[in-house]
């Protein structure tokens, strides 16, 4: 059972990421596969997007590397919600409560607006994969 329920969140996950790079710009399909998906994030969150891909490996080293990947995703993650409108309260959702509050944000009405001000500009940060 634990493994059909670890396959519906992931499922939940993946739909939800390729609404949140879709409704960005991006194409919906790199949320499928590894490492792109978090390239991509990173970039739609204004980040440059190595910092995605670092931000998963950091973990391997301990402790500290531990608390640099989670620093990263904390400013991914805060990126992503400013990048949709939402503010500093949506971002410790997403942290705290990731798979609703991607849902939230992929299926809700919230569009992405970019960073710097203005409507549905280009992410900052490096371009596209």
């Amino acid at each position: 059972w634990l493994g059909l329920v670890m396959l519906v969140f992931l499922i939940l996950w993946i739909v939800a990421n390729m609404r949140i790079l879709s409704k960005a710009g991006k194409p919906g399909w790199h949320a499928i596969i590894p490492f792109v998906n978090m390239y991509q994030l990173a970039v739609i969150g204004g980040k440059p997007g190595w910092w995605g891909i670092v931000a998963c490996f950091l973990p391997i080293i301990p402790i500290a590397g531990g608390i640099a990947s989670l620093v990263m995703f904390v400013m991914i993650y805060h990126g992503i919600a400013q990048g949709y409108g939402k503010g500093a309260g949506f971002t410790v959702g997403l942290i705290l409560l990731n798979p609703i509050f991607l849902l939230i944000l992929a299926f809700g009405s919230a569009q992405y607006v970019g960073h710097g001000g203005g409507g549905g500009g280009e992410p900052q940060g490096e371009g596209t994969v």
